[in-house]
């Protein structure tokens, strides 16, 4: 039987503000009469939604923002109904969304574990039980007997995370919550929530704009967009599929208003142009795996410049920095003028995995390093697979390694060792007296 049935979900918003009571009266009396009542239009946030997910499996649902990820959740948590369809949970849920939200500010955090422990449903007896660990876990042993108004905000998520993910259940929903804290704590949060995964075996849904997050954690992924069901599948290839469609939104932005791109600098000169080249010289925007390109970079100098170095990165669609280049090794700038000047960067056997990346753009001063120009996102190419055999395996990561695997049988014969005579030594191998 599925830990979790949803079954043709609608969900419907009225648009528009709330409207007084005077005017809810007013509006009452005028349909009593017959009369038509204009109503505000109706939004959909879902629109029949249908999956089902198996005990112990792990779904992931991706969208961008307004997709209608948190609405899903929070009718699978109970929090809301839909306006149509059904939702049918077999096992006891726990919800991590907008997790302390019900911390009390005046009182401690001993008390509030208590409060928000017996609000997630666990009983007085079951939080004793956990109490010190859920302390150690946020790291709060100090601080357990302080009001909460006086914590942080950081440490108010902590132990509202450390409660939430010790309640007993079979079903886990997961909303945004793994970016909890500082960066040890956030490698605390996402050891734990894999121990629960792996080691327990819970069924979990997990909600997250950390993409590399989901496809590490899940086995199936559902992507949701304008509230309707886009894609749905292996991790793998959702992920993918929720890139592409990122990048080609990004690249719109881009094209559509090129002064959108972050810029910081002394700006003593301005990009004119990033193009990628083929071999032929000739502007592409997809390059094969493995093979040759040329980075064409035009800046336009506003003053005279001198010893300056430009360099190149390549990154992801979510700003995972892959590898940079610069060019003071290999080009010597000298005294430039104002006007424009051409700097390009060959290419070769390009082994970035086919994907979506972008280029980051930067020319400094290469004696102080001061910053002229720095840009991220600047433009971006696709890598193709253009007819080499590159494993499903292979394919996790970024770069295919260059790599020669070998195998020989070795012999499991042991060594033995044989005692020699007091005072001639200590033990020798059988054969090396």
């Amino acid at each position: 039987m599925p830990a979790i049935e949803v079954s043709h979900v609608t969900k419907e918003y009225r648009l528009g503000a709330l409207q007084s009571l005077k005017q809810n009266l007013l509006n009452t009396g005028a349909r009593l009469l017959g009369r038509k009542v204009e109503e505000p239009p109706l939004f959909k946030a879902l629109n029949d939604v249908s999956f089902a997910v198996e005990q112990g499996e792990v779904l992931g649902i991706i969208g961008h923002n307004g997709a209608g990820k948190s609405t899903l959740l929070k009718m699978l948590a109970r929090i809301s109904t839909p306006s149509s369809g059904s939702v049918k949970i077999n096992g006891r849920i726990s919800p991590l969304i907008e997790v302390g939200a019900g911390f009390v500010p005046d009182f401690t955090g001993r008390e509030n574990v208590y409060l928000n422990g017996a609000i997630l449903g666990m009983s007085k007896r079951e939080i004793d039980g956990k109490f010190d660990e859920i302390v150690d876990f946020a790291e709060m042993a100090e601080f357990i007997d302080t009001p909460v108004k006086r914590y942080s905000s950081g440490m108010q998520v902590k132990l509202a995370f450390a409660v939430a993910t010790s309640v007993e259940s079979e079903i886990l929903i997961v909303d945004e919550v793994l970016a909890v804290g500082d960066l040890a704590f956030q490698r605390k949060c996402f050891d734990r929530m894999e121990h629960l995964i792996k080691r327990e075996g819970k069924t979990v849904l997990l909600v997250s704009h950390n993409i590399r997050q989901v496809e590490r954690l899940c086995s199936r992924v559902l992507m949701l967009e304008h509230g309707t069901v886009v894609a749905e599948g292996k991790a793998y290839d959702v992920c993918r599929h929720f890139y592409q469609k990122s990048q080609d939104r990004i690249r719109e932005v881009i094209n559509a208003s090129p002064t959108q791109v972050n810029v910081s600098g002394t700006l003593e000169a301005a990009l004119d142009s990033v193009v990628v080249l083929d071999d032929r010289g000739a502007e592409i925007n997809a390059v094969p795996y493995r093979g040759n390109c040329s980075i064409r970079i035009r800046f336009r100098a506003k003053e005279p410049l001198r010893n300056v170095a430009v360099g190149v990165g390549v990154h992801t669609t979510d700003f995972l920095n892959l590898a940079t280049q610069n060019s003071e090794h290999q080009v010597a700038s000298g005294e430039l003028g104002e006007g424009l000047h051409e700097f390009v960067c060959h290419l070769r056997d390009l082994r970035l995995l086919p994907g979506t990346y972008a280029l980051r753009i930067g020319l400094s001063e290469v004696s102080t390093w001061r910053v002229i120009y720095y840009a991220e996102n600047v433009i971006s190419f696709q890598v193709i697979d253009a007819g080499h055999h590159i494993s499903q395996s292979a394919r996790d990561g970024f770069f295919q390694l260059d790599a020669a695997w070998s195998l020989r049988s070795v012999s499991d014969e042991p060594i033995q060792a044989t005692t020699t005579p007091q005072g001639a030594g200590a033990l020798v191998a059988s054969g090396q007296a």
